[in-house]
């Protein structure tokens, strides 16, 4: 969710003040990217992981503050819920032997996490949502203790002016309400990023919006909230309802919503910055002491905060990120469509699927997207959210294609070359991407597996709906610990 920031009320002045401010740095970043060098050498790559507690019988566990004192690593955060930790990985690229490396750190900090979470009678789970949550344990007494957070949910419900309606109908249905963000703590997900230069932008934002379908039906992994069987990937739709600040009149008018895929394909990063500053309200009007047009003429690089912040309150499936390292300025793609889990070696896959492929679609002479109108990747992107991995979808020049042919035939090649590009070494390209196709050859992702465990609980061993329910994620806690693909897992 972000930095732990100083938060307070905020005035009429703090207002107008953040909103000026925030134009004025959307002017330093179109300066910044006509005249200023930004790092386009590295190509490095960062994950980010949300990770739920539980307790012995399957609850969640509010302990997240206690796990994090006892472990001090910076590398590890909070997140919205008290059931919610998260994970920052060390940036680094994928060449070579960085996926290598990534799965050793990976193993090494999640099962240190873990042995500290035990002695606080817990453990983690990586699935995408918890699915014995229930109504009363989304409230706002479990928000963590982080003033961000709160600030957040004052600013949010505050624009709603009335509960928040949570209402999907899918394999079965699920209604309710809540007087908070709480909610949005039921959704826990990977977040993949990608260092992409300036000039190249558009066409990997473009790329990644154009698969996204595809890459949340092959890894769906939340078919189950509140015990209701939903959509295969429900994160997907609860986040956007969670979280939804328009009552019915604004929509009726057709205000965005800050849960969004978007509406156009871009020509540049600006247009995304733009769009957020022209559609959306500023939610934390937090003023930071730097004066952006100065520190530029001065020859230095301005931090944006303003405009930074307030990106980070318009939450984008693929987002822009604008960051310093090491005192230059760089420009990354946050592909935020993904679940958590259910092992690492899942999550790896599906990173270097969506690194692979989004490279290679932005690389090529004829993109996609100008054969792909905008409307349909929206649509394919909902209906791989709601099918998964037996989503149909649309693609150029084949029509209506089921999502595991369109992967098999035209995806995953992409995917190797665009890994070959990165100069990824072939025996983790190889196997990684293996998880993609066996994925699709047996029909079997994280969700799959979850209802077909939760099947067989209820009707080869009678357990009623939450039995099964709990009995699932306890088996899959123990399998997760195995790191072996989901596709491998047995259902009895």
């Amino acid at each position: 969710m972000g930095k732990d920031l100083a938060v307070g009320n905020f005035s009429r002045e703090d207002r107008a003040r953040y909103r000026q401010k925030v134009h004025r740095c959307l002017d330093v970043l179109a300066l910044m990217l006509d005249e200023v060098t930004f790092d386009v050498e590295n190509r490095l790559t960062g994950l980010e992981i949300e990770i739920n507690l539980m307790d012995g019988d399957g609850e969640p566990a509010m302990r997240n503050a206690a796990i994090l004192t006892d472990l001090a690593d910076p590398t590890l955060k909070t997140e919205l819920g008290k059931f919610n930790l998260e994970f920052n990985a060390r940036p680094r690229a994928i060449s070579d032997d960085g996926f290598g490396d990534y799965e050793r750190d990976l193993l090494e900090t999640l099962g240190r996490v873990d042995d500290r979470a035990g002695k606080w009678d817990s453990t983690i789970v990586l699935i995408g949502s918890l699915p014995t949550l229930k109504p009363y344990h989304l409230v706002l007494d479990n928000l963590s203790a982080n003033e961000r957070y709160h600030a957040l949910n004052n600013e949010m419900a505050g624009a709603r002016g009335e509960q928040f309606t949570v209402d999907i109908h899918g394999v079965e249905r699920l209604q309710t309400t809540n007087d908070s963000i709480a909610s949005e703590a039921a959704c826990t997900s990977v977040q993949f990023h990608m260092q992409v230069p300036p000039e190249r932008f558009a066409a990997h934002w473009n790329a990644s919006q154009a698969f996204a379908g595809a890459q949340v039906a092959i890894g769906a992994n939340s078919p189950y909230v509140h015990g209701r069987r939903l959509w295969d990937e429900t994160r997907i739709a609860l986040f956007e309802q969670a979280t939804d600040t328009r009552p019915d009149e604004l929509k009726a008018q057709g205000v965005r919503p800050r849960v969004w895929f978007g509406e156009r394909w871009i020509t540049s990063v600006f247009d995304l910055f733009e769009e957020n500053v022209r559609y959306f309200p500023p939610l934390l009007p937090m003023l930071d002491d730097e004066d952006p047009v100065a520190v530029l003429h001065a020859g230095d690089v301005p931090r944006l905060a303003e405009l930074c912040l307030h990106n980070g309150t318009v939450y984008r499936w693929n987002r822009p990120v604008y960051d310093i390292m090491n005192g230059r300025p760089h420009l990354r793609v946050e592909n935020r469509v993904l679940p958590s889990g259910p092992t690492v070696v899942d999550m790896l896959a599906n990173a270097a699927f969506y690194f692979g492929v989004a490279r290679q679609l932005a690389e090529e002479e004829r993109p996609v997207w100008t054969q792909l109108s905008f409307a349909t990747a929206r649509e394919n992107f909902q209906c791989g959210a709601r099918r998964g991995i037996e989503a149909v979808l649309q693609w150029p020049r084949i029509g209506e294609v089921p999502v595991t042919e369109l992967v098999q035939r035209l995806l995953l090649p992409r995917a190797y070359a665009g890994l070959d590009r990165f100069g990824v070494d072939p025996a983790h390209r190889d196997r990684l991407l293996g998880i993609i196709d066996e994925r699709c050859r047996t029909g079997r992702n994280g969700a799959v597996w979850q209802t077909e465990a939760v099947w067989a609980a209820e009707h080869r061993r009678g357990l009623d709906r939450d039995a099964a329910v709990r009995d699932m994620l306890l088996r899959y806690s123990k399998l997760q610990n195995t790191n072996e693909p989901v596709h491998t897992w047995p259902v009895d």
